[in-house]
């Protein structure tokens, strides 16, 4: 089987959108994905700015399957 890439850990497309969708997964998901890759900003900004980072998020996995605003 083929790893996919993007979206939370590399999940797939179906799992990352419904993981996206959801406020509270969203927001813990994006948390630690914006650790990972060290943009601590992005962590500070995502707990303040949820609303605005919820919508950024869910725009982002629907157009390219990855998290890539300020992450």
């Amino acid at each position: 089987m083929a790893k996919s890439s993007g979206g939370y850990f590399g999940l797939g497309f179906i799992v990352s959108l419904v993981l996206a969708i959801i406020p509270i997964s969203n927001i813990v998901l994006g948390i630690i994905t914006r650790v990972q890759n060290g943009n601590f900003l992005g962590v500070i900004l995502n707990i303040i700015l949820f609303p605005i980072f919820w919508i950024i998020d869910l725009v982002s996995i629907i157009a390219k399957n990855k998290i890539f605003v300020l992450a």
